[in-house]
Protein backbone atom coordinates (compact mmCIF):
# COMPACT_ATOMS: atom_id res chain seq x y z
CA UNK A 1 0.00 0.00 0.00
CA UNK A 2 1.15 3.52 -0.91
CA UNK A 3 1.65 5.60 2.30
CA UNK A 4 1.73 9.04 0.77
CA UNK A 5 -1.44 10.66 -1.05
CA UNK A 6 -1.00 13.23 -4.26
CA UNK A 7 -0.15 16.48 -3.66
CA UNK A 8 0.63 18.73 -6.87
CA UNK A 9 4.39 20.04 -6.52
CA UNK A 10 5.08 23.54 -6.83
CA UNK A 11 8.85 23.74 -5.85
CA UNK A 12 8.29 27.32 -3.75
CA UNK A 13 5.60 25.87 -1.49
CA UNK A 14 7.10 22.70 -0.83
CA UNK A 15 10.20 24.25 0.07
CA UNK A 16 7.98 26.16 2.71
CA UNK A 17 6.53 23.67 4.41
CA UNK A 18 9.77 21.96 4.32
CA UNK A 19 11.19 24.38 6.23
CA UNK A 20 8.14 25.22 8.81
CA UNK A 21 8.45 21.34 9.63
CA UNK A 22 12.21 20.81 9.86
CA UNK A 23 14.03 24.54 9.82
CA UNK A 24 17.15 23.14 11.06
CA UNK A 25 17.96 20.87 8.68
CA UNK A 26 21.22 21.20 7.27
CA UNK A 27 22.06 21.61 3.67
CA UNK A 28 26.06 20.98 3.58
CA UNK A 29 27.79 22.70 0.12
CA UNK A 30 31.19 21.61 -1.37
CA UNK A 31 31.95 24.69 -2.82
CA UNK A 32 30.03 28.55 -2.61
CA UNK A 33 27.36 29.23 -4.55
CA UNK A 34 27.89 31.81 -7.35
CA UNK A 35 24.16 32.59 -7.09
CA UNK A 36 23.61 32.36 -3.12
CA UNK A 37 27.07 33.56 -2.22
CA UNK A 38 25.49 34.73 1.35
CA UNK A 39 24.73 30.87 2.11
CA UNK A 40 28.68 30.16 1.98
CA UNK A 41 28.72 26.02 1.99
CA UNK A 42 26.52 25.37 4.79
CA UNK A 43 23.39 26.20 5.50
CA UNK A 44 19.75 25.15 6.79
CA UNK A 45 16.47 24.55 4.89
CA UNK A 46 14.92 27.88 6.56
CA UNK A 47 18.14 30.09 6.12
CA UNK A 48 17.80 29.07 1.95
CA UNK A 49 14.23 29.83 1.84
CA UNK A 50 14.86 33.59 2.83
CA UNK A 51 17.89 33.53 0.15
CA UNK A 52 15.20 32.13 -2.14
CA UNK A 53 12.56 34.93 -1.53
CA UNK A 54 15.16 37.35 -1.95
CA UNK A 55 16.33 36.47 -5.61
CA UNK A 56 12.57 36.04 -6.56
CA UNK A 57 12.31 39.50 -5.61
CA UNK A 58 15.04 40.50 -7.71
CA UNK A 59 14.03 38.49 -10.59
CA UNK A 60 10.52 40.49 -9.90
CA UNK A 61 12.38 43.49 -10.40
CA UNK A 62 14.22 42.78 -13.20
CA UNK A 63 10.77 41.75 -14.98
CA UNK A 64 9.84 38.34 -14.47
CA UNK A 65 6.39 38.13 -13.90
CA UNK A 66 3.84 35.08 -13.48
CA UNK A 67 3.68 32.88 -16.80
CA UNK A 68 7.10 33.82 -18.19
CA UNK A 69 9.11 31.34 -19.26
CA UNK A 70 13.24 31.76 -17.77
CA UNK A 71 16.17 29.83 -19.20
CA UNK A 72 18.54 28.47 -16.54
CA UNK A 73 21.76 27.38 -18.06
CA UNK A 74 24.54 28.16 -15.80
CA UNK A 75 27.58 26.15 -14.28
CA UNK A 76 25.25 22.98 -12.73
CA UNK A 77 25.52 23.08 -9.16
CA UNK A 78 22.71 23.41 -6.52
CA UNK A 79 21.81 26.91 -7.16
CA UNK A 80 20.29 25.77 -10.19
CA UNK A 81 18.06 24.18 -8.57
CA UNK A 82 17.40 27.37 -6.38
CA UNK A 83 16.84 29.51 -8.83
CA UNK A 84 13.82 27.79 -10.30
CA UNK A 85 12.58 27.54 -6.93
CA UNK A 86 12.85 31.27 -6.78
CA UNK A 87 11.28 31.64 -10.40
CA UNK A 88 8.46 29.00 -9.32
CA UNK A 89 7.64 31.52 -6.08
CA UNK A 90 6.48 34.22 -9.09
CA UNK A 91 4.88 31.54 -11.24
CA UNK A 92 7.24 32.08 -13.94
CA UNK A 93 8.06 28.70 -15.61
CA UNK A 94 11.60 27.41 -15.42
CA UNK A 95 13.43 25.57 -18.23
CA UNK A 96 16.11 23.57 -16.87
CA UNK A 97 19.30 23.46 -19.23
CA UNK A 98 22.19 21.53 -19.62
CA UNK A 99 25.51 24.36 -19.12
CA UNK A 100 27.26 21.96 -21.98
CA UNK A 101 24.52 22.82 -24.62
CA UNK A 102 25.91 24.72 -27.87
CA UNK A 103 25.00 28.19 -28.43
CA UNK A 104 22.98 27.29 -32.11
CA UNK A 105 20.63 25.04 -29.50
CA UNK A 106 19.75 27.83 -27.09
CA UNK A 107 19.49 30.13 -30.08
CA UNK A 108 16.50 27.69 -31.15
CA UNK A 109 15.04 27.25 -27.14
CA UNK A 110 14.89 30.80 -27.17
CA UNK A 111 12.97 31.23 -30.44
CA UNK A 112 10.74 28.15 -29.72
CA UNK A 113 9.93 29.43 -26.02
CA UNK A 114 8.90 33.30 -27.37
CA UNK A 115 11.46 35.53 -26.52
CA UNK A 116 12.11 34.07 -22.29
CA UNK A 117 14.20 35.32 -19.45
CA UNK A 118 17.85 33.56 -19.34
CA UNK A 119 19.56 33.76 -16.31
CA UNK A 120 23.32 32.58 -16.66
CA UNK A 121 26.98 32.69 -15.33
CA UNK A 122 30.64 33.28 -15.98
CA UNK A 123 30.40 29.89 -17.44
CA UNK A 124 27.89 30.49 -19.99
CA UNK A 125 28.31 33.73 -20.77
CA UNK A 126 31.05 32.99 -23.81
CA UNK A 127 27.63 31.34 -25.48
CA UNK A 128 24.63 34.04 -24.67
CA UNK A 129 26.95 37.18 -25.19
CA UNK A 130 26.98 36.82 -28.81
CA UNK A 131 23.32 36.40 -28.98
CA UNK A 132 21.18 39.16 -30.44
CA UNK A 133 18.70 39.17 -28.06
CA UNK A 134 16.49 41.52 -26.07
CA UNK A 135 19.32 42.46 -23.26
CA UNK A 136 16.88 43.09 -20.72
CA UNK A 137 15.63 39.32 -21.17
CA UNK A 138 18.95 38.37 -20.22
CA UNK A 139 19.80 38.19 -16.32
CA UNK A 140 23.62 37.34 -15.67
CA UNK A 141 24.26 36.10 -12.00
CA UNK A 142 26.32 39.23 -11.15
CA UNK A 143 23.26 41.58 -12.66
CA UNK A 144 21.33 39.47 -10.33
CA UNK A 145 22.37 39.95 -7.13
CA UNK A 146 23.56 43.57 -8.05
CA UNK A 147 19.64 44.29 -8.23
CA UNK A 148 17.18 46.04 -5.59
CA UNK A 149 14.63 43.66 -5.15
CA UNK A 150 10.86 44.34 -5.59
CA UNK A 151 8.80 42.73 -3.08
CA UNK A 152 5.48 41.09 -4.85
CA UNK A 153 3.30 38.15 -2.89
CA UNK A 154 3.77 34.16 -4.09
CA UNK A 155 2.29 33.85 -7.78
CA UNK A 156 0.96 30.78 -8.66
CA UNK A 157 -0.08 28.17 -12.33
CA UNK A 158 -2.99 26.21 -12.04
CA UNK A 159 -1.72 22.48 -11.22
CA UNK A 160 -2.31 21.31 -15.04
CA UNK A 161 -0.62 24.17 -16.56
CA UNK A 162 3.15 24.06 -17.32
CA UNK A 163 5.04 24.96 -14.72
CA UNK A 164 8.28 23.22 -15.22
CA UNK A 165 10.67 21.86 -18.06
CA UNK A 166 13.22 19.58 -18.36
CA UNK A 167 15.08 18.86 -21.88
CA UNK A 168 16.14 15.43 -23.64
CA UNK A 169 19.74 14.19 -23.92
CA UNK A 170 19.48 15.23 -28.05
CA UNK A 171 21.68 12.88 -29.44
CA UNK A 172 19.48 12.83 -32.39
CA UNK A 173 19.77 16.30 -32.99
CA UNK A 174 18.29 19.62 -31.03
CA UNK A 175 16.79 18.39 -27.52
CA UNK A 176 13.19 17.93 -26.87
CA UNK A 177 11.77 21.01 -24.23
CA UNK A 178 9.72 18.36 -22.09
CA UNK A 179 6.78 19.65 -20.26
CA UNK A 180 6.09 19.19 -16.37
CA UNK A 181 2.90 20.39 -14.30
CA UNK A 182 2.08 20.40 -10.57
CA UNK A 183 0.30 17.57 -10.80
CA UNK A 184 2.44 15.33 -12.98
CA UNK A 185 5.51 16.00 -11.01
CA UNK A 186 3.25 15.18 -7.36
CA UNK A 187 2.94 11.64 -8.79
CA UNK A 188 6.66 11.45 -9.12
CA UNK A 189 6.94 12.81 -5.67
CA UNK A 190 4.63 10.17 -4.38
CA UNK A 191 6.83 6.93 -5.67
CA UNK A 192 9.98 8.29 -4.59
CA UNK A 193 8.63 9.25 -0.81
CA UNK A 194 7.67 5.90 -0.85
CA UNK A 195 10.95 4.67 -1.72
CA UNK A 196 12.39 6.91 0.86
CA UNK A 197 10.03 6.47 3.53
CA UNK A 198 11.59 2.54 3.53
CA UNK A 199 14.89 4.08 4.59
CA UNK A 200 15.97 3.40 8.62
CA UNK A 201 17.33 6.85 10.18
CA UNK A 202 17.70 10.08 8.79
CA UNK A 203 21.04 10.97 8.60
CA UNK A 204 22.25 13.18 5.84
CA UNK A 205 22.43 12.15 2.36
CA UNK A 206 24.84 12.71 -0.73
CA UNK A 207 24.16 12.92 -4.22
CA UNK A 208 26.04 14.21 -7.61
CA UNK A 209 23.24 14.50 -10.24
CA UNK A 210 22.65 17.13 -12.80
CA UNK A 211 20.41 19.66 -11.84
CA UNK A 212 18.88 20.21 -14.72
CA UNK A 213 17.56 16.61 -15.16
CA UNK A 214 13.88 15.89 -14.27
CA UNK A 215 15.17 13.29 -11.16
CA UNK A 216 16.48 15.96 -9.65
CA UNK A 217 13.64 18.71 -8.50
CA UNK A 218 11.99 15.39 -7.70
CA UNK A 219 14.63 14.12 -5.80
CA UNK A 220 15.11 17.42 -3.70
CA UNK A 221 11.74 17.85 -2.85
CA UNK A 222 10.95 14.43 -1.56
CA UNK A 223 13.70 14.68 0.38
CA UNK A 224 13.09 17.68 2.42
CA UNK A 225 9.30 17.03 2.79
CA UNK A 226 10.84 13.63 4.58
CA UNK A 227 13.88 16.18 6.83
CA UNK A 228 16.29 14.69 4.92
CA UNK A 229 19.77 16.62 5.35
CA UNK A 230 21.51 16.96 1.98
CA UNK A 231 24.84 17.38 0.87
CA UNK A 232 24.48 18.42 -3.03
CA UNK A 233 28.41 17.41 -4.66
CA UNK A 234 29.32 19.64 -7.51
CA UNK A 235 33.18 18.63 -8.38
CA UNK A 236 32.97 14.35 -8.84
CA UNK A 237 36.58 14.38 -9.28
CA UNK A 238 37.53 11.42 -6.48
CA UNK A 239 39.91 13.56 -4.11
CA UNK A 240 36.97 15.76 -3.45
CA UNK A 241 34.41 12.88 -3.51
CA UNK A 242 36.57 10.98 -0.89
CA UNK A 243 36.76 13.80 1.60
CA UNK A 244 33.52 14.91 1.70
CA UNK A 245 32.32 11.66 2.49
CA UNK A 246 34.72 10.80 4.94
CA UNK A 247 34.06 14.02 6.70
CA UNK A 248 30.10 13.57 6.78
CA UNK A 249 29.37 9.71 6.60
CA UNK A 250 26.52 9.94 4.51
CA UNK A 251 23.66 7.20 4.62
CA UNK A 252 23.11 7.25 1.53
CA UNK A 253 24.80 7.84 -1.55
CA UNK A 254 23.57 8.70 -5.10
CA UNK A 255 24.86 9.53 -8.69
CA UNK A 256 24.63 8.64 -12.41
CA UNK A 257 25.74 5.33 -13.58
CA UNK A 258 28.91 6.85 -15.27
CA UNK A 259 29.77 8.04 -11.84
CA UNK A 260 29.30 5.18 -9.69
CA UNK A 261 31.79 3.76 -12.26
CA UNK A 262 34.53 6.14 -12.01
CA UNK A 263 34.22 6.37 -8.34
CA UNK A 264 34.63 2.04 -8.40
CA UNK A 265 38.31 2.59 -7.75
CA UNK A 266 37.34 4.67 -4.59
CA UNK A 267 35.78 2.04 -3.12
CA UNK A 268 38.62 -0.40 -3.76
CA UNK A 269 41.43 1.66 -2.77
CA UNK A 270 39.80 3.35 -0.17
CA UNK A 271 36.69 1.45 1.39
CA UNK A 272 36.83 3.39 4.64
CA UNK A 273 35.54 6.36 2.21
CA UNK A 274 31.71 4.20 2.15
CA UNK A 275 31.87 2.55 5.37
CA UNK A 276 28.77 3.68 7.06
CA UNK A 277 27.00 4.53 3.41
CA UNK A 278 23.87 1.55 3.45
CA UNK A 279 22.11 2.81 0.37
CA UNK A 280 23.23 3.52 -2.96
CA UNK A 281 21.06 4.72 -5.79
CA UNK A 282 21.93 5.25 -9.45
CA UNK A 283 19.62 7.43 -11.43
CA UNK A 284 17.33 6.26 -14.15
CA UNK A 285 19.63 3.83 -15.99
CA UNK A 286 21.57 0.26 -15.72
CA UNK A 287 24.65 -0.74 -14.18
CA UNK A 288 26.52 -3.62 -13.76
CA UNK A 289 26.89 -6.10 -11.26
CA UNK A 290 30.89 -5.45 -10.52
CA UNK A 291 30.15 -2.00 -9.97
CA UNK A 292 27.43 -2.26 -7.23
CA UNK A 293 29.20 -5.19 -5.98
CA UNK A 294 32.07 -2.67 -5.32
CA UNK A 295 29.94 -0.27 -3.24
CA UNK A 296 28.16 -3.11 -1.60
CA UNK A 297 32.04 -4.47 -0.29
CA UNK A 298 33.03 -0.98 0.79
CA UNK A 299 29.90 -0.32 3.19
CA UNK A 300 30.13 -1.57 6.79
CA UNK A 301 26.77 -0.62 7.75
CA UNK A 302 24.11 -3.46 8.43
CA UNK A 303 22.46 -5.12 5.22
CA UNK A 304 23.72 -2.27 2.62
CA UNK A 305 21.76 -1.93 -0.56
CA UNK A 306 22.25 -0.82 -4.10
CA UNK A 307 18.95 0.64 -5.88
CA UNK A 308 19.00 0.16 -9.25
CA UNK A 309 16.33 2.45 -10.85
CA UNK A 310 15.02 2.26 -14.14
CA UNK A 311 12.98 5.97 -15.84
CA UNK A 312 12.89 8.31 -18.26
CA UNK A 313 12.86 12.40 -18.05
CA UNK A 314 9.15 11.65 -19.72
CA UNK A 315 7.73 9.14 -17.10
CA UNK A 316 9.53 10.07 -13.68
CA UNK A 317 10.85 7.17 -12.05
CA UNK A 318 9.38 3.48 -13.03
CA UNK A 319 10.99 0.31 -12.37
CA UNK A 320 13.20 -0.65 -9.66
CA UNK A 321 15.42 -3.78 -8.40
CA UNK A 322 17.31 -4.15 -4.85
CA UNK A 323 20.77 -5.64 -4.78
CA UNK A 324 22.80 -6.97 -2.07
CA UNK A 325 25.71 -8.86 -2.21
CA UNK A 326 24.74 -12.32 -1.81
CA UNK A 327 21.95 -11.24 -4.64
CA UNK A 328 24.71 -9.98 -6.83
CA UNK A 329 26.01 -13.78 -7.55
CA UNK A 330 23.01 -14.70 -9.73
CA UNK A 331 21.69 -11.48 -10.78
CA UNK A 332 21.39 -10.24 -14.06
CA UNK A 333 22.15 -6.77 -15.00
CA UNK A 334 19.43 -6.59 -17.48
CA UNK A 335 16.72 -7.45 -15.21
CA UNK A 336 15.53 -4.02 -14.25
CA UNK A 337 13.03 -5.07 -11.68
CA UNK A 338 9.48 -4.39 -11.14
CA UNK A 339 7.21 -1.16 -11.09
CA UNK A 340 6.03 -0.38 -7.60
CA UNK A 341 2.79 -0.93 -6.91
CA UNK A 342 -0.37 0.85 -9.26
CA UNK A 343 2.12 3.68 -9.71
CA UNK A 344 4.59 2.61 -12.27
CA UNK A 345 3.97 -0.72 -14.65
CA UNK A 346 6.15 -1.64 -17.93
CA UNK A 347 5.04 -4.25 -20.49
CA UNK A 348 6.14 -4.97 -24.31
CA UNK A 349 4.90 -4.36 -27.42
CA UNK A 350 5.07 -4.16 -31.20
CA UNK A 351 5.47 -1.16 -33.20
CA UNK A 352 2.11 -0.82 -33.57
CA UNK A 353 1.80 -1.36 -29.70
CA UNK A 354 0.34 -4.61 -29.26
CA UNK A 355 0.77 -6.62 -26.47
CA UNK A 356 3.11 -9.25 -26.78
CA UNK A 357 3.24 -12.48 -24.78
CA UNK A 358 5.80 -12.75 -22.25
CA UNK A 359 9.89 -13.90 -22.71
CA UNK A 360 9.41 -11.95 -26.21
CA UNK A 361 11.61 -9.00 -27.16
CA UNK A 362 9.97 -5.90 -28.25
CA UNK A 363 9.23 -2.15 -27.55
CA UNK A 364 9.29 -1.59 -23.96
CA UNK A 365 6.54 0.89 -22.73
CA UNK A 366 5.55 2.64 -19.86
CA UNK A 367 2.71 3.21 -17.66
CA UNK A 368 3.09 6.36 -15.64
CA UNK A 369 0.75 8.72 -13.11
CA UNK A 370 3.57 10.96 -13.60
CA UNK A 371 3.78 11.29 -17.72
CA UNK A 372 5.01 14.67 -18.91
CA UNK A 373 2.05 16.72 -20.62
CA UNK A 374 4.21 17.32 -23.89
CA UNK A 375 7.02 18.55 -25.60
CA UNK A 376 6.89 21.94 -26.54
CA UNK A 377 5.83 23.23 -29.37
CA UNK A 378 6.36 19.84 -30.82
CA UNK A 379 3.46 18.00 -29.38
CA UNK A 380 3.29 15.87 -32.87
CA UNK A 381 6.32 14.03 -31.67
CA UNK A 382 5.54 13.24 -28.36
CA UNK A 383 1.98 12.26 -29.36
CA UNK A 384 3.82 9.44 -31.78
CA UNK A 385 4.90 7.55 -28.65
CA UNK A 386 1.50 7.42 -26.79
CA UNK A 387 -0.37 4.72 -27.11
CA UNK A 388 -3.23 5.52 -24.87
CA UNK A 389 -2.33 5.82 -20.99
CA UNK A 390 1.31 3.63 -22.13
CA UNK A 391 4.17 5.59 -23.29
CA UNK A 392 7.20 4.09 -25.67
CA UNK A 393 10.09 4.48 -24.02
CA UNK A 394 11.82 4.11 -27.42
CA UNK A 395 14.09 1.41 -25.21
CA UNK A 396 13.94 -2.81 -26.64
CA UNK A 397 13.57 -5.68 -24.20
CA UNK A 398 11.53 -8.49 -22.98
CA UNK A 399 9.55 -9.47 -19.57
CA UNK A 400 10.20 -12.12 -18.18
CA UNK A 401 7.42 -14.73 -16.29
CA UNK A 402 7.81 -13.52 -12.99
CA UNK A 403 7.08 -9.96 -14.26
CA UNK A 404 10.66 -8.54 -14.57
CA UNK A 405 11.65 -6.27 -17.13
CA UNK A 406 15.14 -6.82 -19.23
CA UNK A 407 16.42 -3.59 -20.98
CA UNK A 408 18.42 -4.86 -23.73
CA UNK A 409 19.00 -1.48 -25.75
CA UNK A 410 17.93 1.42 -27.20
CA UNK A 411 15.77 0.78 -30.38
CA UNK A 412 17.35 3.06 -32.20
CA UNK A 413 20.90 1.22 -30.86
CA UNK A 414 20.09 -2.16 -31.99
CA UNK A 415 23.39 -4.01 -34.37
CA UNK A 416 22.74 -6.84 -36.65
CA UNK A 417 23.26 -10.14 -35.20
CA UNK A 418 23.46 -8.41 -31.23
CA UNK A 419 21.33 -9.85 -28.76
CA UNK A 420 22.06 -6.86 -26.82
CA UNK A 421 24.87 -4.57 -26.74
CA UNK A 422 23.82 -3.73 -22.98
CA UNK A 423 24.25 -7.39 -22.00
CA UNK A 424 27.70 -7.61 -23.53
CA UNK A 425 29.02 -4.23 -21.78
CA UNK A 426 28.15 -5.31 -18.54
CA UNK A 427 30.02 -8.60 -19.08
CA UNK A 428 33.07 -6.66 -20.18
CA UNK A 429 32.91 -4.51 -17.72
CA UNK A 430 32.35 -7.32 -15.21
CA UNK A 431 35.22 -9.31 -16.66
CA UNK A 432 38.47 -7.10 -17.28
CA UNK A 433 39.14 -5.24 -14.89
CA UNK A 434 41.30 -2.68 -16.81
CA UNK A 435 38.19 -1.37 -18.48
CA UNK A 436 36.16 2.15 -17.06
CA UNK A 437 34.36 2.00 -19.85
CA UNK A 438 33.34 -0.12 -22.75
CA UNK A 439 30.81 1.51 -25.58
CA UNK A 440 29.31 -0.78 -28.47
CA UNK A 441 28.07 0.94 -31.35
CA UNK A 442 27.44 0.32 -35.11
CA UNK A 443 30.77 0.43 -37.40
CA UNK A 444 31.57 -0.45 -40.42
CA UNK A 445 29.68 -2.84 -42.40
CA UNK A 446 27.27 -2.79 -39.90
CA UNK A 447 29.34 -4.91 -37.55
CA UNK A 448 29.33 -3.83 -33.57
CA UNK A 449 32.58 -1.83 -32.82
CA UNK A 450 33.92 -1.70 -29.49
CA UNK A 451 35.10 1.89 -27.49
CA UNK A 452 36.73 1.53 -24.80
CA UNK A 453 38.21 3.53 -21.84
CA UNK A 454 41.13 2.54 -19.39
CA UNK A 455 41.35 2.78 -15.81
CA UNK A 456 43.57 5.86 -14.67
CA UNK A 457 46.94 4.04 -14.34
CA UNK A 458 45.65 0.84 -16.45
CA UNK A 459 47.37 -0.75 -19.39
CA UNK A 460 45.86 -2.34 -22.33
CA UNK A 461 46.01 -5.88 -21.84
CA UNK A 462 44.91 -7.30 -25.51
CA UNK A 463 44.98 -11.29 -24.53
CA UNK A 464 42.47 -10.44 -21.67
CA UNK A 465 40.28 -9.10 -24.18
CA UNK A 466 40.46 -11.19 -27.06
CA UNK A 467 39.91 -14.32 -24.86
CA UNK A 468 36.50 -12.30 -23.47
CA UNK A 469 35.40 -11.53 -26.78
CA UNK A 470 36.09 -15.48 -28.14
CA UNK A 471 32.68 -16.60 -27.85
CA UNK A 472 30.92 -12.96 -28.40
CA UNK A 473 29.20 -11.69 -31.78
CA UNK A 474 32.03 -11.29 -34.18
CA UNK A 475 33.55 -7.38 -33.10
CA UNK A 476 35.69 -5.27 -34.47
CA UNK A 477 39.25 -4.25 -33.02
CA UNK A 478 38.56 -2.16 -30.25
CA UNK A 479 39.57 1.83 -30.06
CA UNK A 480 40.60 3.13 -27.04
CA UNK A 481 39.65 6.50 -26.13
CA UNK A 482 40.47 8.71 -22.86
CA UNK A 483 37.17 8.61 -20.65
CA UNK A 484 36.54 12.58 -21.05
CA UNK A 485 36.93 12.31 -24.94
CA UNK A 486 33.90 9.76 -25.35
CA UNK A 487 30.83 12.19 -25.53
CA UNK A 488 27.84 12.13 -23.22
CA UNK A 489 24.93 13.79 -22.08
CA UNK A 490 24.47 15.77 -19.09
CA UNK A 491 23.72 12.79 -16.99
CA UNK A 492 26.46 11.32 -18.14
CA UNK A 493 25.36 8.79 -20.81
CA UNK A 494 27.61 8.19 -23.60
CA UNK A 495 25.78 9.91 -26.94
CA UNK A 496 26.51 6.58 -28.99
CA UNK A 497 24.91 8.10 -32.03
CA UNK A 498 27.02 10.91 -32.10
CA UNK A 499 30.26 8.19 -31.27
CA UNK A 500 29.04 5.93 -33.94
CA UNK A 501 29.39 8.38 -36.68
CA UNK A 502 32.97 8.56 -36.00
CA UNK A 503 33.36 4.43 -37.65
CA UNK A 504 30.54 5.04 -40.30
Amino acid sequence: MIPFTHEPLNLFTNYVQAAQKFPESAIVLDEPLRAFPELHTTTTYQASLESIKQRAYQLAALGVKKGDAILIYKSPRFDTYLLAVAASYLGAIPAMISYHLPQSTIEVFLERLDDPFVVYDEETTIRIDPITYDETKKISVETLLNTVGKIVPQAQLATDEISYMTHTSGTTGIPKLICHSANSMGWRTVWQKTVMAKMEGRRIVAFHISPVHSRFNIGISSLMALGFPMLPIANPELNNVAQLLKAYHPMALETHPNHFVQWTRLAKEQPEVFAKTRYYHSTFDAINNQTMAAFLKASKAQDPVFLQVYGQSECGPMILKAHQLNTLTSSNARDMGVGLEDLTKARICDEQGRELPRNTDGHIQFLSKGRALTYYKEDERFQKTVFGTWWDSGDYGCMDDEGHLYLKDRQVDLIDEVESTLAIEDYLLDHLPFLAEVVLVRGKEHKAQPVLALIEGEAMDEEQWFKAVSDLPQLHHPVVMAWEDIPRTATMKVQRLQLEKRFQ
